[in-house]
């Protein structure tokens, strides 16, 4: 069986600004965002930072934000933790 070539398909790993962080730490919500899937951490933290404007990019961690605070949540969609 040939090996699958995944190298081209991984998103790009986006770091965590001391903004967002000091942000979670604020609100309490460190631990939320740890228990997330590694994917939706990611996610937040590209889309935040894709933002131009910075208006923009504390609208958008504010969602996360809320969103992390409801934990049934995420991008505007329902969400479920899956059971371990």
């Amino acid at each position: 069986m040939a090996e699958v070539d995944r190298s081209r398909r991984a998103r790009p790993i986006n770091p965590m600004p001391d903004r967002v962080r000091e942000a979670l730490e604020a609100r309490g919500l460190l631990e939320a965002y740890d228990g997330r899937p590694a994917y939706q951490q990611n996610d937040y933290l590209g889309w935040i930072a894709r933002a131009r404007r910075d208006e923009t990019r504390q609208k958008r961690l504010d969602q996360m934000l809320d969103e992390l605070e409801r934990g049934d949540i995420y991008m505007r969609m329902a969400w479920r933790p899956s059971e371990r």
